[in-house]
């Protein structure tokens, strides 16, 4: 087929710049090796798609682009809020260098430290955040606070899945490295609004049982 159009389309300049793309897209589908180093197209439609490793028997891969997602130890009167979101294209192993100075400028304040899964072993933290960082299973410099949150580190796990299966996360319809970014920015802004809206019901309901007290308490 790309043999075909490239010999209907000789000679013919607008027709060789409009097929120009797809056919360079062609051409890496079709040159590409099982084993090969280096990005691989997955989509057609998508060519910026990339392989993530999981590591889980289950679902040992999944295609799209990597997510950084980030929250609070303690969870607020609303639910557990995602306070840090990034994608991250190019499927870094390593994260912490990008994302710790965003998340600084986000919060507008330091990290006193970060708790993350036994993935990030070998991490890439900036120097002045090196042993701020704490990884599951870390034996050494745990004292019994850290060890008691490391225990509510698994506290972001139920955050991404409801993140992926009611905001849209899970398949992203926006198109290019843009829209990837956009997406994870806008599903936890949807997840946030939610805990908001909560926690301004839990607030509502007990002004409201507040009132209909004293309103009752002057009727007696």
């Amino acid at each position: 087929m790309i043999r075909d159009i490239d010999r209907k389309i000789e000679g013919n300049g607008g027709l060789e710049a409009a097929f120009a793309k797809l056919l360079a897209l062609a051409r890496r589908v079709r040159e590409q090796k099982q084993h090969q180093r280096g990005p691989k197209v997955y989509s057609l439609h998508a060519p910026e798609v990339e392989c993530i490793g999981k590591g889980k028997a289950h679902r040992p891969y999944e295609f799209g682009v990597k997510i950084s997602v980030a929250t609070t130890i303690g969870q607020a009167k609303g639910g557990q809020f995602v306070t840090h979101v990034k994608a991250l294209p190019g499927n870094p192993y390593h994260t912490l260098a990008t994302v710790i100075p965003d998340m600084e400028v986000l919060v507008g304040n330091t990290i006193a430290r970060i708790l993350a899964d036994k993935g990030y072993r070998g991490h890439n933290a900036p120097p002045d955040h090196k042993f701020r960082i704490f990884i599951s299973g870390q034996k050494r410099g745990v004292t019994p606070k850290i060890k008691r949150e490391l225990r509510r580190r698994a506290a972001v796990e139920p955050v991404i899945g409801h993140l992926k299966a009611e905001h849209r996360m899970g398949r992203n319809y926006l198109w290019f490295r843009q829209g990837d970014a956009a997406n994870a920015v806008l599903a936890s802004a949807g997840y946030n609004f939610r805990r908001l809206i909560r926690w301004l019901s839990l607030l509502l309901r007990q002004i409201r049982s507040a009132l209909t007290a004293a309103v009752q308490t002057v009727s007696a």
